[in-house]
């Protein structure tokens, strides 16, 4: 049995496959990436459905939706609404070893999740990032010391600095917007 924490490592969750489309078995698919090309560029995918290891499926086509952050594809092998429907709910996977190389300052996004949140830079955490939710524009969950969560939009006006090595962020937030 192979180790979850082991394959999770070896993976990257770029995106949720959140519905079908259709009746000829396409996927409608939420990016959690910034790389457009994993979602439309024929070749090699990987789904994880529950927790469990990620299988191998094959982009035929993808595109996205007018207006909208989520994209359409369409998998080999997938082709009723039956079939399909028995992925929603999975995660759409790339090796990590497909990490795109950033340049100085840039970071993935879901290096994030982890991080502690600060209101200043020497003050104590209040709280963890726990999810990254993309959908048009990104939102940090952060559970906060006291067990609630709060989205706080990934905007620089927001959140200025992000000291990855160091474990946390920097949150300037509005004037109410940790009361919601």
């Amino acid at each position: 049995m192979v180790d979850r924490e082991e394959w999770l490592e070896e993976w990257l969750t770029v995106g949720k496959i959140v519905g079908v489309q259709g009746l000829q078995g396409e996927l409608r698919v939420n990016p959690a990436s910034d790389f457009p090309e994993r979602f439309t560029v024929p070749g090699p995918r990987w789904v994880s459905r529950k927790g469990s290891p990620p299988r191998e499926v094959q982009l035929k086509t993808g595109r996205q939706l007018p207006g909208k952050s989520l994209f359409v594809v369409r998998l080999d092998s997938i082709n009723t609404r039956d079939v399909a429907e028995a992925l929603v709910g999975s995660d759409w996977m790339v090796p990590a070893s497909d990490r795109p190389q950033l340049g100085e300052g840039e970071f993935h996004l879901m290096d994030l999740v982890g991080l502690e949140a600060r209101l200043t830079t020497d003050g104590e955490p209040v709280g963890t990032v726990t999810d990254l939710i993309s959908g048009g524009n990104d939102l940090l969950e952060i559970k906060r010391s006291d067990g609630s969560t709060v989205l706080i939009p990934f905007v620089e006006a927001i959140i200025p600095e992000v000291h990855l090595n160091d474990g946390w962020l920097l949150l300037t937030p509005p004037p109410g917007l940790m009361d919601l």
